[in-house]
């Protein structure tokens, strides 16, 4: 299971306008807004990614106001695994269990989870909270990294796992995002 303690969220390459042209965008976006905001609430390791900014342009809006003391890990490999400020920022948290959200889900996102399976790392996919520019990549996107051993869960699932209680000020707060 999630735990607050063993989990970190990586995001990836949520920008410009790709971010606005992948299917289901705005529906994605607003999940992967909500994530962060539970996430900061649990107070879990965020390593936030752009695929290179100077093309793509900056994190959406409403992605990256809520990431106000984070500072983007720039790359241009697809696999962030493949991106050494990434390896050694995930290391340095030293959890293994990695919340995984972004786009694309059969490009970025399919081949950094491949990368940190073969790593020893446990993936779970937020399937509400990854895209592609079709419906269809995606799909095949979220198969395969299935099929390799990535789990799939959701924004909902992943607080209320990590959150483990229904009482407290994080659970009126989780609760909150999530409404």
């Amino acid at each position: 299971m999630l735990t607050k303690e063993n989990a970190v969220l990586v995001l990836i390459d949520i920008q410009g306008k790709l971010a606005r042209i992948v299917d289901n965008s705005e529906f994605v976006i607003g999940n992967i807004a909500k994530m962060v905001q539970g996430a900061k609430v649990l107070g879990l390791p965020i390593l936030w990614l752009e695929q290179y900014p100077k093309g793509l342009g900056p994190t959406v809006e409403e992605i990256a106001q809520h990431l106000p003391d984070e500072k983007p890990i720039e790359k241009i490999t697809f696999s962030a695994y493949d991106t050494e400020e990434f390896v050694k920022a995930l290391q340095a948290t030293g959890r293994k269990k990695v919340l995984i959200a972004g786009i694309e889900t059969h490009i970025c996102v399919y081949q950094t989870t491949a990368h940190l399976l073969q790593n020893g790392y446990e993936v779970e996919v937020l399937a509400d909270c990854v895209s592609s520019r079709t419906a269809l990549n995606s799909e095949i996107g979220l198969e395969k990294m299935k099929q390799i051993g990535a789990k799939l869960t959701s924004v909902e699932m992943a607080l209320f796992e990590m959150q483990q209680i229904a009482k407290g000020d994080e659970f009126k707060a989780i609760s909150n995002i999530v409404k």
